[in-house]
């Protein structure tokens, strides 16, 4: 079987959303639990993308449950019914062409300002703050040239997520392991791009597991680049899975890393299930990271 990225989520989700016709109660497998109590020290998110195959309805539901208040990478569309949940959408999506075809390109920047141009103000008017970006595959290009291209497009588009106060987040990917050639696949890499953009309204997604495999050093990276990261996203290594005992991070000791930087932004969950209860595997990795 192949194994699930973000990059071909896309392409199982209508696969899954059929199978998951099979098994209407998903969801309502652990509706008898009660909610986490959680401390509030962390304010808790999930990728949707690990869980394509439960419906989103029955997905909001059982998050809203545990006691998780937003969701990462849902587009306009799917903004109602979170809502309807009291789900917040802590990183929104749909603006960008694709994770390879990204900023350091200057053949896709007009396409990207178009589609940056059009989204911010639908996530501001939603009440949203977070609008992910890529910086796009290498493709034989140095530093040098992919901070000048990502900067020259990403100016362009600056002004107006500052007047509408949403954040533009580049997100750290390794390329080792999962997104071979990713330019943005180091942290000195991303703080470097940030430095030269000059906006607040500009940050980065430091996935913890993206960088233990490109980079390592989690809890030093945090500690000394937290004022460039907007949001963070777990994830075991190796695998993607579990954030247990049976991956070589620490995850209680990385979040109290988190809160002492003052940090108030969200965490999500973006590791993919191997348990066969998924939704008993996301509430395990809520109370793990519930410093």
């Amino acid at each position: 079987m192949a194994r699930l990225t973000r990059r071909n989520a896309l392409q199982h989700l209508m696969i899954g959303s059929l199978a998951s016709t099979s098994f209407p109660s998903i969801a309502c497998m652990n509706q008898t639990e009660s909610p986490l109590s959680l401390k509030g020290n962390i304010r808790h998110s999930v990728c949707r993308w690990c869980y394509n195959s439960i419906p989103l309805d029955d997905f909001c539901q059982a998050a809203a449950q545990i006691g998780i208040s937003a969701i990462d990478l849902v587009g306009p569309k799917d903004w109602p019914t979170l809502k309807k949940y009291g789900l917040h959408s802590s990183m929104c999506n749909g603006a960008e062409i694709n994770l390879t075809d990204g900023w350091n390109d200057t053949r896709f920047h007009e396409q990207l300002i178009k589609n940056y141009t059009e989204m911010i103000p639908l996530v501001a008017a939603a009440g949203y703050t977070n609008l992910i970006c890529f910086s796009g595959n290498r493709r034989r290009k140095d530093d040098e040239t992919g901070w000048k291209n990502c900067t020259e497009g990403l100016k362009k588009i600056m002004p107006i997520a500052e007047k509408h106060k949403v954040v533009i987040v580049m997100e750290l990917l390794n390329s080792r392991i999962d997104h071979a050639d990713y330019q943005c696949d180091r942290t000195a890499w991303g703080v470097d791009l940030v430095h030269r953009i000059g906006s607040t309204q500009f940050k980065l997604l430091y996935d913890i597991y993206h960088m233990q495999i490109d980079e390592g050093d989690v809890i030093r990276t945090i500690r000394n680049h937290h004022a460039h990261i907007a949001h963070y996203h777990t994830g075991g290594v190796p695998g993607r899975h579990e954030i247990d005992q049976t991956q070589e991070l620490y995850y209680p000791a990385i979040m109290q890393a988190i809160v002492e930087t003052g940090f108030k932004g969200f965490v999500a969950q973006e590791f993919i299930p191997s348990w066969p209860d998924k939704l008993a595997a996301l509430r395990k990795g809520i109370e793990i990271c519930d410093v």
